[in-house]
């Protein structure tokens, strides 16, 4: 059990039982996945589901950070990644701009908002490209 999770918040772990070997900074990628998790914690406002999803692919990794939360409006999810955007009363809203930087400049990887809907929640999608076999 996750000591950071609200109790109210039931989450779910789908990763595959075997080793990935994709190039990373663990680091850098450990953060990201960490402001995505807490993001999707705060939209559901202490209450709901949060799924993470490993998917392996040929060439790629896909992860998907989906919540149960408040989703977004059309104009709000096209903001999210500029730096300087929020929707929150405090913050900075640089975490997702960061994140952006750290999967498309570091890792030539792709981040982007897979589907929200307003009342029903988000699902985030990265994409790392695995090691060339």
């Amino acid at each position: 059990k996750c000591n950071h999770i609200p109790e109210h918040i039931k989450y779910k772990i789908d990763i595959p039982n075997k080793n990935i070997e994709i190039p990373f900074n663990p680091q850098l990628i450990s953060w990201t996945i960490e402001n995505l998790i807490k993001n999707a914690i705060d939209a559901m406002k202490g209450k709901g589901t949060l799924v993470i999803q490993l998917i392996e692919k040929e060439k790629e990794v896909q992860l998907l950070v989906t919540d149960t939360g408040c989703g977004m409006k059309k104009d709000v999810a096209y903001k999210v990644f500029k730096p300087g955007f929020t929707t929150k009363k405090r913050g900075w809203g640089l975490g997702l701009s960061l994140a952006k930087r750290i999967i498309v400049d570091f890792h030539q990887g792709k981040i982007n908002i897979l589907k929200t809907t307003l009342g029903k929640g988000t699902s985030f999608q990265v994409i790392l490209n695995k090691v060339p076999l």
